[in-house]
């Protein structure tokens, strides 16, 4: 038995090493991860429709969810949410501000500060010599945007759509969106490329939000807000796994895109952002622009 005066000797664990401290950090992250991800595949999610669009840029705000989500263009998506097919969608920012039966999810959306990479309007003569110009209208914010950048310059083109993408190399003049635009671009065209997204900087030097949740007003969201809330995060939190494990494109590409061109947070400048689209909507359009109505 010790003295009053003696301590006993503690034992102390063996030192761990920088490394074995970093692989095992390593360990604990990808389990956090797993849990994550079966917490979120484990929803369900039948009674609670959503719909996304197939394109790269939006594979981040639905992770853990991916085979649960309805997958159509953005306005395949509106019109279901117009006829109550599902009850919340990642739709064009457009959809919200022309129609006033929505309420957008705040702090998430698809967004970007300069070149987007995946919204252009390609084209073999000068801006100011085009006056047909074919258009994607899988969404109409793109249509739009356009529309208000080229009557920012004083110029109105009549917009007519695109039949097919297979036509596009042979026009003057076409906008084009998402990873067909991006497919397209990657074949380096004879056009010159007008990214609407940088257009948009070089005007305004905000952010522009191309698509947001939207949510039926007429029912109750709170589960689906919080599912959408959670995946987002979980993407954002493995971003850098998304990108190493997706196929489309390259990864250089991917890396570029995900983690530069494109961001997924709805903040005060995104807002700003909103705000000056439907300023110019209002100006060089004849339909009525409503507010959002951003919900947690």
């Amino acid at each position: 038995m010790n003295s009053p005066d003696e301590l006993p000797r503690l034992r102390m664990a063996p030192r761990e090493t920088a490394g074995a401290l970093e692989r095992r950090l390593e360990r604990e992250r990808e389990l956090e991860l797993r849990r994550r991800e079966r917490e979120l595949e484990e929803v369900p999610l039948a009674p609670l429709r959503i719909g996304s669009v197939p394109y790269l840029n939006a594979v981040p705000l639905t992770r853990g969810i991916e085979d649960q989500i309805v997958l159509a263009a953005p306005s395949a998506l509106a019109q279901m949410l117009r006829e109550g097919k599902i009850d919340a969608a990642l739709v064009s920012i457009t959809e919200v501000l022309l129609h006033d039966a929505y309420e957008v999810l705040d702090g998430i959306a698809v967004a970007s500060l300069g070149e987007v990479k995946s919204v252009f309007l390609a084209h073999r003569r000068s801006l100011e010599e085009l006056d047909t110009i074919h258009c994607d209208t899988a969404s109409l914010t793109s249509v739009n945007l356009l529309r208000v950048l080229l009557a920012e310059r004083g110029l109105k083109p009549q917009f007519v759509p695109l039949a097919d993408y297979a036509n596009a190399p042979y026009l003057d003049g076409v906008l084009l969106i998402g990873d067909p635009a991006i497919r397209f671009a990657r074949e380096r065209p004879a056009h010159t490329l007008w990214d609407l997204g940088e257009a948009w900087y070089e005007l305004t030097r905000l952010p522009f939000v191309y698509a947001v949740w939207a949510l039926r007003r007429d029912v109750d969201t709170a589960a689906i807000r919080r599912v959408l809330r959670d995946a987002a995060s979980f993407g954002r939190d493995t971003l850098d796994y998304i990108i190493s494990s997706r196929t489309e494109f390259d990864l250089e590409f991917r890396k570029d895109y995900l983690g530069w061109h494109i961001h997924f947070h709805l903040g005060p400048d995104e807002k700003k952002g909103i705000q000056k689209f439907m300023e110019l909507l209002r100006r060089h359009g004849n339909e009525p622009v409503y507010e959002p109505r951003f919900v947690s």
